[in-house]
């Protein structure tokens, strides 16, 4: 006679959910990119085993650069002992909700009013100075009149191709 064996079937595994979190690594002032790159270039070389899912250099926050990692602190410091100009890991984690507004882009256009005086950066009319007449945000251009012509004549421009000099004030 033939002796029934039950199957037994082992437990559904659950798939191992990672965490990521979001560090602030302290960087020498102007390295940021440097670090940025350095942390890649670790990443990509297997020089480090720590898993970072994604680097974050906003240009608002100098002197810091952020990580995403499903690693804990004293694993990023290990990564930051490696990073050349990186210089501390600042205790403690931040959400993406805290950090999202670095991740959409701002207009060039943003931070620059009607009658505010600029210098003209690229062009023909590189260094000279206007004041801004109009503003197209949909376009991201402002056309400027330049400022010691005798003539005033419109010039439109890339809202990247000036730097602000002096904002509008009320008088």
């Amino acid at each position: 006679m033939m002796a029934m064996t039950e199957q037994v079937s082992a437990p559904p595994q659950t798939p191992e959910v990672f965490v990521n979190r979001i560090f602030a690594i302290k960087t020498t002032s102007k390295q940021e990119r440097t670090v940025a790159d350095n942390i890649q270039k670790a990443i990509d070389t297997k020089a480090t085993d720590v898993k970072v899912t994604a680097i974050i250099v906003p240009n608002e926050l100098q002197g810091y650069v952020l990580i995403e990692t499903p690693e804990k602190l004293n694993r990023v410091e290990q990564l930051v002992e490696k990073i050349a100009h990186a210089r501390a890991v600042i205790k403690g984690e931040t959400s993406l909700a805290e950090v999202g507004h670095f991740l959409i882009p701002k207009p060039v256009v943003s931070g620059i009013d009607e009658g505010t005086i600029v210098e003209l950066i690229a062009g023909p009319f590189k260094g000279e100075k206007a004041v801004v007449k109009r503003i197209d945000s949909s376009k991201e251009e402002i056309t400027v009149e330049l400022y010691e012509s005798v003539v005033p004549i419109p010039i439109t421009v890339r809202g990247d191709n000036v730097r602000v000099v002096e904002k509008f004030k009320d008088r």
